[in-house]
Formats: C-alpha cells, sequence, structure tokens
C-alpha cells in the first residue's frame, strides 16, 4: 500500500529530527568559548544542563497534548477520548530512570563519537529482554534469543571500531572506552524504565504524548533542582568546568553569552526531542510500529554520514559491519524476519499462521520502546 502524503510527512519528521536530536548535542559539544570572569576558552561539557533541556522538550509535550484536545473538542464529532483520571505520581519511577539514564548518555557524548553514541544505545534490547524474563515472567522466542546475542556481538563490533579509530585530535582511547561502557550502562537504566513503564503505566489508558509530557515534567524539576547541590559537588578531572564541579550552571550561561551558536544547538536539541516524540507516536499509530524500528535506524546512517562529511569523526569499515549486525538483531528480536520467512513456501507453518502467539508478541519492542523514545 502507498503511503499517503502525511504518513511521508510524519516519516520524514521522524527522521530529520530524531537526527538533529543527537547531532545538535554533539555540536554543542564541541564548541569552545570564555566562561564567567574571563576563565580561559574551554569547552562546552554541561551534560546535565542538556539533560534538563531535553526534558523541557518533553515537557512541551504536554501543552501539545492539551492543543490537541482543545482542537478535537471543537469538532463536530470529537475523534479522541475524553483524558481519563490517573494518578501522575505513575510516572514518577520512569521519570527517575529517564533522568539518570540521559544525563549518564549526555556525559558518555562528551567522550565519544555521536555515531557510536546512537549505535550503543542498541543495547537496550539485550537488558529489556533479560530485565522482562525477570521481571514481567515474559518468554522470549529463538529468534529474540539470537537477535540478543547477534546483538551483543554488534556492540563488540562497534566497540572495536572505537578502538581502532583515531581519537587523538578530540578524544583519548581512555576517555572513548569509558564514554562507549557509560552508553551502555544507561541502557540498563532505559531498560529498567521501559519494564516499570510496562508493569505500571501501560495498563492505564494514558495518550502517549500526555505520558512523555509528564514524564518531562518531574524529569525538567527534579534535575533543575538537582543542579544546584551540583555547582557544589567536586568532580576533579572529571568535569569540564575551570572549577571542577559537577555542573557549573552559571559558566554554561556565560559560554553560551559569547559564543551564541551554543544556544542554537540547544535549542535545536530542546526542540528536535519535542518534534521526535510526537512524530514517532504518530508513525506508530499512522503506518506502524516496524516503521517506526527502520526509521530509527536509518537515523544512525544519517547522523554518522553527517559526522563523517563535517569532520567530527574518521571512516572505519568496522563500524558499517558494526552497524549492520546490529540491524539484523534488532530485526531479529522485534521479529521483523517473519514476514520475509512468510513468503518463502517452506516458511509458512500449516494451517496458513505466520507464527505463534508468543511469536507474534512483540516484547517491548517498537510498539513498547520507552514512552519517550530518545531519551
Amino acid at each position: 500500500m502507498a503511503w499517503s502524503r502525511y504518513q511521508l510527512f510524519l516519516a520524514g519528521l521522524m527522521l530529520l529530527t530524531g537526527s538533529i536530536n543527537t547531532l545538535s548535542a554533539k555540536w554543542a559539544d564541541n564548541f569552545s568559548a570564555v566562561g564567567c570572569g574571563e576563565t580561559p576558552e574551554h569547552s562546552f561539557q554541561h551534560p546535565f544542563l542538556q539533560a534538563v533541556g531535553m526534558f523541557l522538550g518533553e515537557f512541551s509535550c504536554l501543552a501539545a497534548f492539551y492543543l490537541l484536545v482543545c482542537r478535537d473538542r471543537q469538532r463536530a464529532e470529537p475523534s479522541m477520548a475524553p483524558p481519563q483520571p490517573f494518578n501522575p505520581l505513575l510516572f514518577l519511577p520512569p521519570a527517575l530512570c529517564d533522568m539518570t539514564g540521559t544525563s549518564i548518555m549526555y556525559v558518555a557524548l562528551n567522550m565519544t563519537s555521536a555515531s557510536s553514541f546512537q549505535m550503543l544505545r542498541g543495547a537496550v534490547i539485550i537488558f529489556t529482554g533479560l530485565l522482562s524474563v525477570a521481571f514481567l515472567g515474559r518468554k522470549l522466542v529463538p529468534s529474540q534469543w539470537l537477535g540478543i546475542v547477534v546483538t551483543i556481538a554488534g556492540l563488540v563490533v562497534v566497540g572495536l571500531a572505537d578502538m581502532l579509530s583515531s581519537h587523538d585530535k578530540e578524544h583519548k582511547l581512555n576517555e572513548v572506552i569509558t564514554g562507549d561502557l557509560l552508553i551502555i550502562m544507561a541502557q540498563v537504566i532505559v531498560a529498567i524504565q521501559m519494564v516499570l513503564e510496562e508493569k505500571f503505566v501501560y495498563k492505564h489508558d494514558v495518550h502517549p504524548l500526555r505520558a512523555v509530557g509528564t514524564e518531562g515534567f518531574f524529569g525538567f524539576v527534579i534535575l533543575s533542582l538537582l543542579l544546584i547541590p551540583m555547582y557544589y559537588i567536586p568532580a576533579g578531572s572529571f568535569s569540564g568546568s575551570p572549577r571542577r564541579v559537577l555542573e557549573d550552571t552559571p559558566d554554561a550561561f556565560c559560554q553560551i553569552g559569547h559564543q551564541p551558536l551554543i544556544a542554537l544547538a540547544l535549542v535545536g536539541n530542546i526542540s528536535s526531542i519535542a518534534f521526535f516524540n510526537f512524530a514517532g507516536i504518530s508513525v506508530t499509530k499512522e503506518i506502524s510500529a516496524t516503521t517506526r524500528m527502520v526509521l530509527d535506524s536509518l537515523r544512525t546512517v544519517v547522523i554518522w554520514a553527517v559526522s563523517l562529511a563535517v569532520g567530527w569523526e574518521t571512516f572505519h569499515g568496522l563500524e558499517i559491519l558494526g552497524f549492520l549486525i546490529l540491524l539484523v538483531g534488532a530485526a531479529l528480536y522485534n521479529g521483523l524476519h517473519r514476514p520475509l520467512l512468510a513468503r518463502l513456501p517452506w516458511g509458512r507453518p500449516r494451517g496458513g499462521a505466520v507464527g505463534s502467539e508468543a511469536e507474534r508478541e512483540n516484547l517491548l519492542g517498537a510498539e513498547r520502546g520507552p514512552i519517550n523514545g530518545d531519551s
């Protein structure tokens, strides 16, 4: 079936804004500027402040939700169900996971390349599968176990590509390894977030934009308050600010004042996450969850191509191999191989069914990824 113009627009919007989200964050990291009190020029390394901006973008989804409700109510025949009452505190535990995982990933993005950052996030498949078995009582079918094994192999290849690439200009080898490990560690927290949402949130009929906005509200408020003690917590060489504290927010604003392009990068990051969540939810609804997963994989290609074009990283063939292996792992885990096998004469099971009910269930896959698809 051919896609309508609206569906093509949604797919393009998801691909574009998802790519801009990672690229704008990396662009901000690449800037250097003078800080407060005429301190020497230094890199813009403020991961926790960037995470606050991301949550602000998610929070804006709540405004988008209420605008949609108001617009729908003006129609002769409203199509949206009236918002159901729910306890917003249900979103607090997933929001805390989101806040922690996102902050760690922004720290890691300072240490590694944008393409590796995007590829290594595929590790979430491993941990969601294992945690869903342990805490949700799910059973993984053989193709999902195979997908996890293939994903592990892909992560190893991407990690090797990072270690073999030349990082002398921007990042030392130990920084790259630390960044890669932090990204994988963050995926454990993202997987916990997904399991919590599956267990406690999805049973409530909450509109996805409202869910994203509620989690964004909690993340924005809590992390904004945490910026205060972070200003006084020593972080040594881990910090990129002259004061060597965990997060120096005044220094960030001074750097923005001296280099306005940093503000442009941050605005791009904040606005892109809001549009990306809206587009992702709409693609799942209007086209399919499988299409959303494919577009998310294409986003990695766009990020990698742009990073090469602007000189942020050098070409390494192992990255292509690692990406393809990760893509195969994600496809196996999410069941994308079954429609292909069903077309083959020997791949059609008796009775015409494509597979068992358990195999048709997309376990915490594209239909039920984290509520906020790009944190």
